[in-house]
């Protein structure tokens, strides 16, 4: 381990040594390398200024206000005189880049030949505020100094960028109240081939033979002789091949090597220049200044991004499928809601946004089909709940009890009440509370089970697939912050290679410390939970004393809805504030690759939103009505008498508080994903120029039309949405069978959604591997294993359907009677106190102590509680064990492409064979 050193020059070639050292061309062509692979590398002959960046932004700029101009700066054209090369890219025909013919011009410099890989943009005013000058510190001093710094930043990393061989062109755009500054960045065959190698990037072998279709139910239906409503038959599908990591020095033996312009990827072409712009110096690196991440949070550029597949819109309907961009594919066969019921084209999402992207809405559909039988056995336990309303002994008896069971007040100024009166309550409970509901749970539990295992399989024919399998293990690199930040460097011990590291110690004491964070945020989550059951008391209080008779009936009802309405306020502003802490604590621990800072961050922000949003139904679940007391012994909170379930029960007050908090965000989600990201860009056109010169001009400007997109943000709220979600309908589905149906409906608008806003109003995001969903997946786990146990105390303790059971066993099978069996009388010193005979629900006897049906129940409801968790997990535990992580197939398939990559780039291997001829190996013999 070592002190980091400073890197003046992040230049990828530096001398003709390396050329020669690297096989990456030389000034001369050799006889033995009769067929360069990286083209002829040329020296400068000119020089240009730092200061030629920004000539568009000055003074010459406000002469030719309304005159759209660009300059093409040449790699040829190497800033400061520095000995460094140049790299000519080889003729190509301007219809290959994309794939398609017609397609060419959208994403090609003014030459019409260099590919356009990357966008960097930044914009300025038309004043020239650097050319003013005052001796006080002023807010317009102040702002002249920070564009001056910000114009020698910007300077320094692209002059960086051109000695790293990058080529560049330049265009201007203007409105009556900026410039809008693009510079157009493109890779050359020899960057590409340096940085293919460096990142080990998979490269084709040879085609898959027999290729199939991905999706099982697909394959039955197809066997069966069946028409699949499902299956639509999407063009340009891409092919699979063997793949294997990239090496210069093997490049003939790799498929499509002749063809340069197409023979790496977009994604991959979109990878490599997000590299470098991510590892490139402007400054100091000591102090962080490195890299387009930063710059961006400074301000110095506005945005950075590859550019999308052109327009998603098909210009005429007349045009074939293979006249299509990958772009408009997307949007004509996923992205519209007509398609709401076909299969989505995985392999079409992750040739366009790469793996990571593809494996979230691989997940998502994956669930929302397995979500399916789920919605369908809900809603037959429901529409059971519904006809057994009718012949419900304990039901009848209290809607025709009249004024038979006079109860005691709900609070300290509530009325007495009839217990006829809840009987529509009493009948909704009973849609929930049978014993259909404890089939479900068991039902559900298993069904999170099985669903965690045939994922893993499905994730892991997607990894082979989408060469994802050892990418966390071997491929995945440093974070480019981290390699910015990191004080010291130190081998990798699986690869061998140098590079930055932070001291687990340092890293450790400020996770203590952001844990410390944490526990306070859950601290205030507490607070406001307390808040809410102290303002239900008080609205209950409030109504009950208002003297109109149809509101007090229902004082304990308004309470709890009205409870739900502010809790779910509550949650909605404290996720905002808690995710954008959450951020800053995972950035200052400073975690060595993507994928380790997304699962701290993952965790972090779980373990809020888990308290966050699932207290309040916990507590009415578990906590709310057991201490509340009896008559004329109430206990209290802060000189409040203790919450009471409503008139119905506590089950059916979860069943609403579920609803009003799952359905509510759900429904607010949507309404977000559909109306801000349209006011968000309709806010950013606002003040973009607009041209309407014709056709022609208007391919030239899609990079323009690409900056008025909005940002990429992340799957980060797309996943916590989806697995809050999973939480609601496995760990409280004994409340509700119909939230999988709610979560069905949902899912379904969910998935155009996030495509619609992929593929039309996000700028296209840069390509990232990943090799599954992440942490998502173990706490999906841990949410099943809580399910399990969630519902076994809600069957026990929450549920009627043991007690009912009870007295079926031990008083009446008919539950005749049962509803005075569950009421006990007041105490005789609350009677004469208040000259009054009321009745309450508990197993209590008249003086107040339990009776001995509570503690035979209490000694059921755990024996049920042990058997219920050890069937379940155990059932659980065989379908883990018959199930597979890996399917056959793919393990076969593996194994041939190990073979294939090993034969393709094995070194001298027929000089092996001659030398192990001419000079064999005498055998050992074995020492006795």
């Amino acid at each position: 381990m070592q002190r980091r050193k400073n890197k003046e020059d992040d230049g990828l070639i530096t001398n003709e040594e390396s050329h020669q050292e690297f096989g990456y061309g030389s000034v001369k062509k050799s006889s033995e390398q009769k067929d360069s692979i990286y083209g002829t590398v040329v020296f400068p002959e000119k020089t240009i200024k730092l200061s030629e960046y920004e000539t568009l932004g000055d003074d010459t700029e406000q002469k030719t206000l309304g005159i759209r101009r660009s300059e093409y700066y040449s790699v040829e054209d190497r800033p400061g005189g520095l000995p460094m090369t140049s790299l000519q890219i080889p003729q190509s025909n301007k219809q290959i880049p994309l794939g398609h013919a017609g397609r060419s011009t959208v994403n090609l410099f003014n030459d019409e030949k260099t590919r356009i890989d990357f966008i960097l943009v930044w914009e300025s005013d038309h004043q020239n505020l650097e050319g003013e000058g005052e001796d006080t510190e002023t807010p317009k001093s102040r702002q002249r100094k920070s564009m001056e710094l910000h114009r020698i930043w910007r300077e320094r990393f692209l002059n960086k960028l051109q000695m790293a061989g990058l080529k560049m062109e330049k265009h201007v755009s203007q409105n009556t109240k900026k410039l809008v500054h693009f510079i157009l960045l493109s890779a050359p065959w020899s960057v590409l081939c340096y940085y293919a190698e460096d990142l080990r990037l998979r490269v084709p072998l040879q085609v898959v033979p027999n290729q199939d279709v991905s999706n099982w139910s697909h394959r039955i239906l197809m066997k069966l002789g069946i028409p699949n409503l499902l299956y639509d038959e999407v063009p340009d599908f891409p092919v699979d091949y063997y793949t294997c990591h990239f090496m210069a020095n093997k490049l003939h033996r790799f498929l499509g090597s002749n063809n340069q312009e197409t023979f790496f990827s977009s994604t991959q072409r979109h990878r490599i220049l997000y590299e470098i712009l991510a590892t490139t110096s402007y400054g100091d690196p000591k102090t962080g200044e490195v890299g387009i991440e930063r710059l961006l949070s400074e301000e110095v550029f506005t945005a950075a991004f590859p550019m999308h597949d052109g327009p998603y819109k098909i210009p005429s309907e007349e045009m074939v499928p293979p006249q299509l961009t990958q772009r408009q594919i997307l949007f004509h066969y996923w992205a519209q809601w007509c398609k709401w019921k076909k299969y989505q084209p995985l392999d079409h999402i992750r040739r366009y946004f790469g793996e990571k992207i593809a494996l979230y809405f691989a997940w998502l559909g994956f669930y929302t089909g397995w979500l399916l039988p789920a919605a369908v056995v809900g809603t037959l336990v429901f529409i059971i709940g519904i006809f057994m309303i009718f012949n419900d002994i304990p039901t009848q008896e209290i809607c025709t009890s009249g004024g038979d069971y006079q109860m005691c007040p709900l609070c300290k100024v509530c009325p007495y009440w009839n217990l006829s009166t809840i009987c529509p309550m009493f009948q909704a409970g009973r849609l929930f509370d049978h014993g259909g509901t404890v089939f479900f749970s068991i039902f559900m539990s298993l069904w999170a089970v099985t669903f965690l295992e045939y994922w893993k399989r499905m994730n892991a024919t997607l990894n082979y697939r989408w060469d994802c399998s050892d990418f966390e293990d071997i491929e995945e690199r440093p974070r480019p912050q981290f390699t910015a930040m990191a004080p010291m460097t130190t081998l990798n011990p699986i690869t061998g290679e140098e590079e930055p590291y932070f001291p687990k110690r340092n890293r450790f004491k400020r996770i203590v410390a952001g844990s410390t964070v944490i526990i306070m945020m859950i601290a205030v989550v507490v607070i406001f939970l307390i808040s809410i059951i102290l303002y239900r008391a008080i609205i209950a209080v409030v109504v009950s004393k208002s003297g109109n008779f149809l509101v007090v009936a229902s004082a304990s009802r308004i309470a709890s809805l009205t409870g739900s309405v502010v809790n779910l306020i509550f949650i909605l502003i404290l996720s905002k504030i808690y995710i954008a802490l959450a951020r800053f604590l995972t950035r200052w621990e400073m975690h060595r690759t993507q994928t380790m800072f997304e699962d701290a961050f993952t965790f972090k922000v779980f373990v809020f939103e888990f308290v966050n949003f699932y207290s309040s139904p916990i507590y009415i679940a578990f906590f709310k009505g057991r201490f509340v007391g009896y008559p004329g012994h109430y206990t209290k909170l802060l000189g409040i008498r203790n919450e009471d379930c409503g008139p119905g029960g506590c089950l059916i007050e979860l069943a609403q508080e579920l609803l009003v908090i799952m359905v509510g965000k759900q429904v607010i989600n949507n309404v977000q994903e559909i109306v801000i990201p349209k006011l968000k860009t309709w806010w950013h056109k606002r003040d973009q120029p607009r041209n309407k010169k014709g056709q022609e001009h208007l391919i030239q400007q899609l990079w323009e039309c690409d900056y008025e997109l909005l940002p990429y943000e992340g799957l980060f709220n797309e996943y916590l949405e989806m697995v809050l979600q999973f939480g609601f309908i496995t760990i409280f589905v004994a409340a509700c069978p119909l939230a999988p149906l709610f979560a069905l409906l949902n899912n379904w608008v969910e998935i155009r959604l996030d495509a619609q806003k992929f593929v039309c109003e996000y700028r296209r995001p840069v390509a990232e591997r990943a090799q599954g969903i992440g942490i998502w997946f173990n706490i999906l786990e841990v949410i099943t294993h809580l399910a399990v146990i969630s519902n076994a105390f809600l069957i026990a303790f929450t549920s009627d359907f043991l007690p009912r059971l009870y007295y079926q066993y031990t008083r009446d099978s008919n539950l005749e009677g049962y509803i005075d069996f569950t009421l006990a009388y007041a105490p005789k010193s609350y009677v004469e106190e208040h000259n009054v005979t009321c009745r309450y629900r508990a197993f209590r006897e008249q003086s107040g102590r339990y009776s001995l049906a509570y503690w035979n129940l209490l000694a059921i409801r755990l024996g049920f509680i042990i058997v219920f968790e050890h069937v379940v997990f155990f059932i659980a535990r065989m379908i883990d064990m018959m199930v597979p992580d890996i399917p056959e197939v793919v393990e076969i398939k593996v194994k041939r492409e190990q073979y294939l990559a090993k034969q393709a780039l094995a070194e001298n291997k027929a000089l092996i064979e001659v030398i192990d001829v001419r000079n064999p190996t005498p055998p050992v013999e074995k020492a006795p």
